[in-house]
C-alpha cells in the first residue's frame, strides 16, 4: 500500500454499490504508476457466453481512472476524456486481470495503457484511457 491509500479510499467510498461493485471488480494493488484489478467473467458475459466487450471497457476505465486520480492528488479530480479498447481474444470463464500503467502523466491530462489478461496470462484486451485533470469542484 502507498501513501495514496487515503485518496483511493475516498474514491472507493463514493463508488460503493455502483458499477464497479455490480461488475465484481476488485482492486488488488494501486499507485499512480500501476493499478491492478480483477473482474469475474461470470455475470459479465454477452449472449454468446463470451466476456462482454463493454465489461472490458468498464474494467479498463476503472483502473485507468483510479491511477489518474492518484496522480492528480487530493485537490484535483480525473475525468475520462477518451477510451479505446481492442479485443484480442475471448474469455469465457474465470477471472480477468487488468493492469494500468502510465503512457503520459501531465498537469492537464493523464493517459494510461490497460492490459487485460485471462487466467492463463493471455492478453484478451488492450485499452488506452485519457483523463482530463481538473481542480476539485466545491463541495
Amino acid at each position: 500500500m502507498t501513501s495514496g491509500d487515503d485518496e483511493l479510499n475516498a474514491v472507493l467510498a463514493t463508488a460503493r454499490e455502483q458499477l464497479t461493485d455490480r461488475m465484481g471488480i476488485t482492486l488488488t494493488s494501486w499507485s499512480p504508476e500501476r493499478v491492478v484489478g480483477t473482474m469475474p467473467v461470470a455475470g459479465n458475459r454477452q449472449p454468446y457466453g463470451l466476456l462482454h466487450g463493454g465489461a472490458n471497457a468498464v474494467l479498463a476505465e476503472t483502473l485507468g481512472s483510479v491511477a489518474s486520480a492518484l496522480h492528480a492528488g487530493n485537490d484535483r479530480i480525473a475525468v475520462g476524456l477518451e477510451l479505446s479498447c481492442t479485443h484480442h481474444r475471448a474469455a469465457t470463464e474465470g477471472v480477468v486481470t487488468g493492469v494500468a500503467t502510465p503512457i503520459h502523466r501531465g498537469r492537464a491530462t493523464a493517459t494510461y495503457e490497460i492490459t487485460i489478461t485471462d487466467e492463463q496470462e493471455r492478453r484478451t484486451c488492450t485499452a488506452r484511457l485519457t483523463c482530463v485533470l481538473r481542480d476539485q469542484p466545491p463541495a
